[in-house]
């Protein structure tokens, strides 16, 4: 059976930027800025504040886990909180750990935070597809799948680097399905959280060459054409064409820069009825024709 939500992680090809155990005590901030990144916290004992970009601090107690694909972050003390013009660096305490705030006191919250990065060209778009902010409550295989990254990062084992790959594609799906019905925000994940909607999404993945039309989605969803429509935009936060044209447009860059296809055969395999069309859809939606894409792709990876 097709599986859309694998399809995306294993295309956004993520790797491990690193993994830092951070103790706290007393008042204390801290800023992160990384554009591009995706941004976890595991709360192990206690409490802290996150506030991800220009949204309102969240309260994230031990055993929650947050994933969140904004480009800056404060997490804070909450009890007690810090003073507004308070900042920290966080001091190295040896074998991968961090102190923020009051050195002289005990820690009361321990946390594994780190940084993805997404190796994909297609991140921004795939990215897109998925809930802006995930907040998990009470999952602990989540909690014991970030301390292996924790451990895994700090250690030097044969095939460190594939062990670290392979636990964080593990952890990102975890996340992912335990908020699906209640992320917040809408994406794929909640798409495929709704029975109805996702046979329609995994029909588009199953078959991203067929002509298809909102009427034949809505029947994979045993839906009114207008009630699909509705539903779907509201849900996965894409008109039901718009998202098979992304998902088109990702398998076509895929196809571009890693196996070098004839742009006929890379239209024929992803939906279009001519090169000519295909170019003029992907050209739009890129920015640039298939011909210059893949030629860029061919240069950045020989160089």
């Amino acid at each position: 059976m097709i599986d859309p939500l694998a399809e995306v992680v294993s295309l956004l090809q993520p790797s491990m930027r690193f993994s830092k155990l951070i103790v706290g005590a007393g008042p204390w901030r801290v800023h992160r800025s990384d554009p591009g990144d995706l941004f976890y916290c595991v709360v192990l004992e206690g409490e802290c504040l996150n506030s991800p970009g220009a949204g309102e601090p969240i309260r994230l107690t031990a055993g929650d886990f947050l994933l969140a694909p904004m480009a800056r972050h404060i997490v804070a003390s909450s009890q007690p909180p810090p003073p507004a013009d308070v900042e920290d660096l966080p001091v190295a305490l040896g074998g991968g750990a961090f102190r923020l705030g009051a050195a002289d006191a005990a820690p009361d919250v321990r946390m594994l935070i780190g940084h993805c990065h997404f190796e994909s060209p297609d991140a921004a778009l795939l990215i897109s597809l998925l809930p802006q902010r995930v907040h998990v409550r009470g999952q602990q295989r989540l909690a014991m799948l970030v301390e292996l990254l924790g451990e895994e990062s700090r250690a030097d084992r044969p095939a460190r680097d594939m062990v670290l790959s392979r636990l964080l594609e593990v952890l990102m799906i975890e996340a992912l399905r335990a908020s699906g019905e209640t992320a917040a925000s809408s994406g794929l994940v909640r798409g495929l959280a709704d029975s109805r909607l996702a046979s329609a999404i995994r029909a588009m993945h199953a078959e991203p060459t067929r002509a298809w039309t909102v009427a034949e989605l809505a029947s994979q969803a045993a839906m009114s054409r207008s009630a699909f429509f509705e539903r779907f935009n509201r849900t996965v936060g894409l008109a039901p064409m718009a998202y098979l044209l992304a998902w088109r447009m990702a398998l076509a860059k895929r196809l571009l820069r890693d196996e070098q296809s004839r742009i006929t055969d890379v239209a024929e395999r992803v939906g279009y009825s001519s090169a000519s069309t295909f170019s003029v859809a992907f050209t739009r939606h890129v920015g640039m024709p298939p011909t210059r894409y893949a030629h860029d792709s061919t240069s950045v990876s020989i160089s």
